[in-house]
Formats: C-alpha cells, structure tokens, sequence
C-alpha cells in the first residue's frame, strides 16, 4: 500500500502546496498527510513541535491573517480535515523581493492540499463550507508576546476574499493597517 507527498510550488519562493495522494481499497482510504524525508527540501532540520486544531462554525468567517516574530517564528503545514476554506499566506520577509504578496489555494478534504506556510509569512482563511475544521503543524511552540497580525482587508495586501465577511474576532479586527515604515520581518 502506497501514498505519496507531492512539493508543488507557488509564485512565491518558499511558499509550497503539499499534495497527498490516497489509496483506496475495499476497507476504505490511506492517506499520509506527512512525510520527514519527502519534505525534507522545505523542512530541513526543523522538527514538528506543536500540532493544533481548529473548527469555524460560519460560512465566511475568516480567521486571521497571523504570523509569530523571530526569534519564535514559525513554519507551519495546514490542512482541512473537513468543510472548505479559501487559504492565504502573506509574505512579510523584510528584503524579499515578493514582500506584501500573498498567495491563496482552497483546501479541502477531497482536494488532499496542504499550505506549507514558512517562517517570516502571515497566515489567515476565510470559511467556504459550515464547521470547517483546520489541522495545522508548526515548528515553534505558540508565544502569545510574539504575535503579530495584520488586517484582512487592508488596501496595501488587496486580498479579494471569495465572500463576504460573516464572523471575525476582536483581536483580528482590531489589527493595525500597514504603514508605509513596515519593512517587514527580520528572518
């Protein structure tokens, strides 16, 4: 029995979908969602500390868009175990010659996509399907003092969100807009 991790890559170096194939047979399905050695080329010599959950009840609820600053940034794999969201990740890399573009990808559970979503980046989706729920993989530990947020609808980032906005926290909401001396993150 087989199942194979596929790297595909975005506009955006670093950036990565990961395509996971399934094998089916009279019992059911297979699948693996990750492989050490497969993802070796974008992981390198980082290890998986922290594995979460999420589930978002509304249709167009966004979450997001979040990123943690060195020295506890952190590279994260996202995947939809169920429902559907629209997902985006931001490049905010000070230098990076994509610094402010984002790049977006629909994940679902028949689509078998991950997000491989390095350090230095944003992250957020927005909710496409009823109780979507989210498995994300992260190389650093979460470190609430080193929390960072942007606007989902900030004018300088442009995201066009599929639908509109239903459900969107506090916190989120209340993210600064980017001003023209945002360099961006320090890697």
């Amino acid at each position: 029995m087989g199942s194979t991790v596929k790297i595909l890559p975005t506009p955006i170096t670093g950036l990565a979908v990961v395509e996971n194939s399934t094998h089916m047979d009279s019992r059911g399905a297979f699948s693996r969602l990750y492989c050490e050695r497969t993802l070796a080329p974008l992981i390198g010599r980082r290890k998986i500390v922290q594995i979460n959950h999420s589930c978002t009840a509304a249709i167009g609820a966004i979450r997001g868009l979040h990123f943690q600053f060195p020295p506890y940034a952190e590279m994260k794999l996202v995947r939809c175990l169920k429902g559907r969201v629209w997902d985006v990740a931001v490049d905010l890399r000070e230098g990076s010659s994509t610094f402010l573009h984002w790049h977006a990808i629909e994940l679902t559970p028949a689509n078998k996509r991950m997000m491989l979503i390095p350090e230095g980046f944003a992250h957020g989706f927005q909710v496409m399907e009823p109780d979507s729920e989210l498995l994300y993989l992260h190389t650093a530990f979460y470190t609430p003092e080193a929390e960072g947020g942007l606007r989902h609808d900030d004018p300088r980032l442009g995201i066009p969100w599929p639908i509109g906005v239903s459900d969107l926290s506090e916190r989120d909401a209340k993210h600064p807009l980017i001003t023209a001396t945002f360099k961006g993150v320090r890697q």
